[in-house]
């Protein structure tokens, strides 16, 4: 399994965590989604993971990834 961290300043709250983790477990090859609010962290587990796709998923849900 591979892993690929991002942080995404905007978060403020659980909403946003609950935004962030939705919409990224949507993404093929998703398998975890472990977000932590105080860093900023979200760590995305799985397999052919597309940083694309992952940047786009957290897009969707109103945020930017660094």
């Amino acid at each position: 399994m591979n892993q690929i961290v991002y942080v995404v300043r905007d978060m403020s709250c659980e909403h946003c965590v609950n935004a962030v983790s939705d919409e990224l477990t949507q993404v093929p090859g998703v398998g975890r989604v472990d977000v932590d609010l105080d860093s900023k962290q979200v760590v995305v587990y799985g397999v052919e993971l597309d940083d694309r796709w992952l940047r786009a998923a957290i897009a969707n849900a109103g945020y930017e990834a660094e």
